[in-house]
């Protein structure tokens, strides 16, 4: 059986790449499923301190693969897993994303539309290549954004952005991704694997317990009170045993 996802690990980073080039990516439940199972291993390898998400070949991920949608229109379940809509990734791997213990950063080495965007929004941080284009071009195939997109972009881009990004169905440059702050960083193409492992690396150097701790500390804080927010902080830090490897540089 073909897979559909790339996993490798080197140097504490762990890579899973979309691998469907010949589609652009295009998911189906049967990725998802794959994705899953790749995101869980880098979970529970120790060796693995950071997860860098992307894609192989020219594109992130064209979206659904269309072929899949309209043979799922039509009342066919084309492949071997679960049917769209009722796939794990659909309905409760977001919720996963935002809670994974290890930061992860999404490479959008080219095109990225509809799920291709919406996969995204939960990672930890997003780094596009300059000729990438992302469309959240959900309304114009009649259906509405997932993966909590709802949820994400509005915090991202603020909810007039977000209104304007959705109803119309529209596809933006990464310049523009990059000035709204749906991506933090835009590099030259060939500079994306580079830039992603670079900053990857960084973060691997901090202990694993600290990493985790720092996301669910900025994860609660930005839904909190700034009182909350600073009672979290303390009981956080309170939790964190000092090592001494945490000395090493000072």
């Amino acid at each position: 059986m073909a897979h559909k996802v790339r996993y490798e690990i080197r140097d504490g980073i762990a890579t899973i790449a979309l691998d469907r080039p010949e589609k652009l990516n295009a998911y189906t439940p049967e990725m998802g499923e794959e994705a899953i199972a790749a995101f869980e291993r880098a979970r529970d390898d120790d060796a693995a301190r950071v997860v860098i998400l992307t894609g192989e070949g020219r594109a992130f991920c064209a979206g659904i693969d269309l072929d899949y949608l309209k043979a799922h229109m039509a009342g066919a379940n084309p492949g071997k897993g679960p049917t769209l809509g009722q796939d794990a990734f659909v309905r409760s791997w977001p919720l996963e994303l935002v809670e994974y213990p290890k930061p992860v950063i999404a490479a959008i080495n080219g095109p990225a539309y509809g799920v291709g965007v919406t996969m995204t929004l939960g990672c930890d941080v997003r780094i596009a290549a300059r000729s990438a284009v992302l469309g959240l071009t959900f309304t114009r195939l009649g259906v509405l954004p997932g993966l909590g997109s709802t949820h994400h972009l509005p915090r991202l881009v603020g909810i007039g952005k977000a209104n304007e990004l959705v109803l119309s169905g529209a596809t933006i440059s990464a310049e523009e991704a990059h000035e709204i702050g749906l991506v933090q960083r835009v590099v030259d193409d060939d500079a994306l694997a580079g830039e992603a492992r670079s900053l990857a690396l960084a973060m691997a150097e901090v202990r694993p317990q600290v990493l985790t701790a720092a996301k669910r500390a900025l994860r609660h804080g930005a839904e909190a009170t700034l009182a909350d927010a600073i009672r979290n902080e303390q009981s956080a830090s309170r939790g964190l045993e000092l090592q001494p490897e945490a000395h090493r540089e000072t």
